[in-house]
């Protein structure tokens, strides 16, 4: 089934029967980087548990079309839906039914026409949306679908295009949710989306029999090439409460006025429904109150409450589990919090602060590397004064530790963007060390004392520009001037992009001039700037061939 055109009733119900079971590949991992709302673990569980109720009204209904296909579904969603995530996709599958009404097949206009109304449905079934989620996801991707549907698209290019957005949507939430970003993983339930609809893309191309032997791919955050583990810690400031999460029935309910009454008793609240059917989710310290409320309106039915202070241990013991699963770790030496987080936005596992004038100790890099949760460690040293030091480590632990002669930062930036989880530690070391040599480093700093280097004579405090750490290429008092001709010594006319991390005596205007004037100096080259918030180092420049 390739190039699909259109789709009956039948065929879209077997769509995402094949993304549930895509889904279903996935709950663990989808589990083990739930961190938000509340680190509880049961994303995957609850959007899988949501979705076999939604299956299962489908195969109890006798419908055919896809407007009565999609009406099942939505009922089976809203009925069964489990958490928050189940929640929130149950308006999803509310707001697909909506835009299918009257449907006897779809097509890809149809398909984006309905995403755009599940991602309106979902955004108004919450009193506080945010951002960074689930429902940002979805309403990428449907933008993405609606795109593809203006060239008229055929079903599968339409869903292929949404699959698209999705996955790096996914990709980008920590940008957009702090708390994902301190975790260094992506939204959970924005992941379970992705992989749902990227199952019912598969059945669309005909890759039934290849899913059967594959499982799902994980989204890897933009900001990092990998996910590292939510940190966790059983000792929280506060209690978390409980998740409780019940369906309504009754006569003439309005969910816009339930949601309104329940703000402000809890939080994660998302209550979704018509006038005789409305589900509620909400995070709440007293339980009772909101079930009393609830049972003014009407009869409850499937009433989950949850100590989410239990769950949370839960989880917290699952990630202690998981920990030793992490196959090759990378602990980086690391001056200046920009440059900090640089690395640790690229996968570093653990940083040990250290650099120029402030040479960490071999039991200080010991330590990183006991506490890492794995047994092969890469060892970025970024600095040649602390490659030495860094070769002592290997025979103090019983840990399989490879060091990546890293002599600069920009080098060490360069290694772990060649880093592969899925390469074996000898591999990696061999593609991380081909890496650091295809860029060239550029350091402003500034002269000790007053000497004569490579026939140059410098005076104590004056500019002085480096080359890969070993080559003293320019001196002077203005420290524009010395930074320009020290890149016009190390070939920039080769590079193709250049990044320019400015120090803690840097300010952002003078660094914003120095990159303006890069620009025009060389156009046509890539040029981006960093704080990179170093000390010792005004300017630390990567030139990439």
């Amino acid at each position: 089934m390739e190039n699909v055109v259109s789709c009956n009733g039948h065929e879209f119900k077997e769509m995402f029967a094949a993304g549930a079971s895509w889904l279903e590949k996935s709950v663990q991992e989808i589990n083990a980087i739930n961190v938000f709302p509340v680190p509880d673990g049961d994303t995957g569980t609850n959007m899988l548990l949501t979705m076999r109720s939604t299956l299962e009204e489908v195969d109890r209904s006798s419908g055919q079309t896809v407007a009565e296909i999609a009406r099942a579904m939505a009922q089976g969603a809203l009925m069964g839906a489990r958490g928050n995530s189940g929640v929130i996709l149950s308006q999803i599958f509310r707001g697909l039914a909506k835009g299918l009404e009257a449907k006897e097949t779809i097509s890809g206009k149809d398909m984006a026409a309905a995403l755009s109304e599940a991602a309106q449905t979902a955004y108004k079934g919450l009193s506080q949306p945010a951002e960074g989620t689930i429902l940002t996801v979805i309403r990428d991707a449907s933008e993405a679908a609606r795109e593809a549907a203006r060239s008229n698209g055929d079903l599968t290019r339409v869903m292929t295009s949404a699959v698209n957005e999705a996955k790096e949507s996914v990709a980008r939430t920590p940008m957009l949710l702090p708390v994902l970003r301190e975790a260094g993983v992506v939204d959970a339930g924005g992941q379970g989306l992705f992989i749902l609809l990227e199952g019912a893309l598969r059945y669309l191309k005909g890759e039934l029999e290849e899913m059967q032997y594959n499982k799902p791919q994980m989204v890897v955050a933009a900001t990092g090439s990998g996910v590292k583990m939510p940190q966790t810690s059983l000792e929280q400031e506060e209690p978390y409460g409980y998740c409780t999460n019940f369906l309504l029935e009754g006569q003439k309910l309005n969910p816009d006025k339930i949601r309104s009454r329940l703000e402000g008793r809890g939080e994660s609240l998302v209550v979704a429904g018509d006038e005789n059917t409305v589900r509620v989710h909400i995070h709440t310290y007293d339980p009772g109150a909101i079930l009393r409320y609830a049972t003014s309106l009407g009869t409850l039915h499937y009433i989950q409450i949850q100590n989410m202070d239990d769950q949370h241990e839960d989880f917290v013991e699952m990630q202690q589990e998981k920990k030793p699963s992490v196959q090759i770790a990378v602990v980086a030496v690391v001056a200046g919090d920009g440059m900090s987080e640089v690395f640790k936005s690229l996968g570093t596992t653990a940083i040990v602060p250290g650099g120029q004038t402030m040479n960490p100790s071999v039991r200080e890099i010991l330590e990183a590397i006991e506490k890492v949760p794995s047994d092969r460690v890469i060892l970025l040293p970024n600095n040649k004064n602390i490659v030495l030091t860094a070769s002592q480590v290997e025979p103090l632990t019983e840990k399989k530790v490879a060091v990546v002669p890293t002599l600069t930062l920009p080098q060490g930036v360069a290694a772990l963007l060649a880093f592969n989880y899925e390469e074996t530690l000898e591999e990696n070391v061999t593609s991380m060390g081909k890496a650091m040599g295809l860029v060239k480093t550029v350091e402003i700093t500034r002269a000790v004392r007053t000497t004569q280097v490579n026939g140059i004579d410098i005076t104590e405090g004056q500019a002085i520009g480096i080359i890969d750490d070993k080559e003293v290429v320019a001196a002077g008092n203005d420290v524009g001037h010395v930074l320009f001709e020290s890149l016009e010594k190390a070939d920039i006319s080769d590079a193709e992009v250049i990044t320019l991390y400015y120090g803690s005596e840097v300010t952002g205007e003078q660094a914003e001039s120095a990159v303006n004037k890069l620009e025009q100096s060389y156009p046509g080259k890539q040029v981006e700037l960093v704080n990179g918030g170093q000390l010792h180092y005004d300017y630390i420049v990567s030139l990439e061939r």
